[in-house]
């Protein structure tokens, strides 16, 4: 039927459909990262993995150790200096960042520890004045959860009868935390600060045993393949391909590098001493 001879309720109707098929197609792209699924998958889970903070710190702390100070070192290499020039700056670089890094991971997971431990404060004083609430309250989140309401009030009163456990519940039902990993500040410090200087030794050794070019390039390829190889250890926890993370990895330290050690050939100054 052409369209100018349709209805003005055909058109009405139309529209409608129309409008109804891009909602389903919106809703079909906006599938949830993961869903129940048959077949294998890569690597294994591993229990509490990255849950107290300090994994991620010593991720990190490697990965900016190595990346900061080799893009350091290339950038003051390429300007032309000397050896003790170049050693001064890498071990500056590698003592300011490792300090930094401990320091700032140190007061950040403080403050979210203190912050999660206030949650759980006010959690137990309203368990304590306001049971029946709570108790309604868990009853309900059982119930959006696809429980009969039957089944969610007794599982709720079952659960609220020991206070430890009602707390416990609650934090994790509620507020999404786990009592019992809320993050540690000293580990996630002290593992921040050990893994950036194990990676901003790693492009500063080779200028302790050679100069000139013979160290830049051997900077360069002991970087390259350490960052390689941190790369390819994270597969292990993420189940993504081994080569292609340690690509990316080493990707993104070699251009950083790379652009500083462009940058300090255009700066060059020839402070040889």
């Amino acid at each position: 039927m052409d369209r100018g001879r349709l209805s003005p309720e055909d058109r009405r109707t139309r529209a409608q459909l129309a409008m109804l098929a891009a909602l389903v197609r919106r809703l079909r792209e906006r599938r949830p990262p993961a869903v129940p699924h048959p077949g294998p998958v890569r690597g294994e889970r591993v229990p509490g993995l990255g849950k107290s903070g300090t994994l991620r710190a010593a991720i990190f702390g490697v990965n900016d150790g190595l990346v900061s100070n080799v893009s350091l070192i290339m950038g003051v290499a390429g300007a032309g200096v000397s050896n003790r020039f170049i050693l001064l700056a890498g071990v500056a670089g590698l003592l300011a960042g490792a300090c930094s890094m401990g320091a700032g991971e140190y007061i950040s997971m403080r403050v979210q520890r203190e912050v999660f431990e206030r949650l759980l404060h006010l959690e137990a004083h309203e368990l304590a004045e306001m049971p029946d609430e709570e108790r309604r309250e868990l009853a309900e989140i059982y119930r959006r959860k696809g429980l009969s309401a039957e089944l969610a009030d007794r599982i709720a009163l079952e659960l609220m009868r020991d206070p430890q456990v009602a707390l416990e519940t609650h934090a994790r039902e509620e507020l999404g935390l786990d009592p019992d990993e809320l993050g540690s500040p000293w580990g996630a410090a002290v593992s921040s600060f050990l893994t950036f200087a194990f990676g901003a030794v790693v492009p500063l050794a080779p200028f302790l045993v050679a100069t000139g070019n013979a160290a830049v390039v051997a900077s360069a390829l002991l970087s390259g393949a350490v960052l390689f190889a941190v790369g390819a250890t994270m597969s292990l926890f993420t189940g993504r391909h081994a080569p292609l993370s340690g690509l990316r990895m080493l990707l993104v330290g070699g251009l950083a590098a790379a652009i500083t050690y462009g940058v300090g050939r255009l700066l060059h100054v020839n402070a040889a001493s």
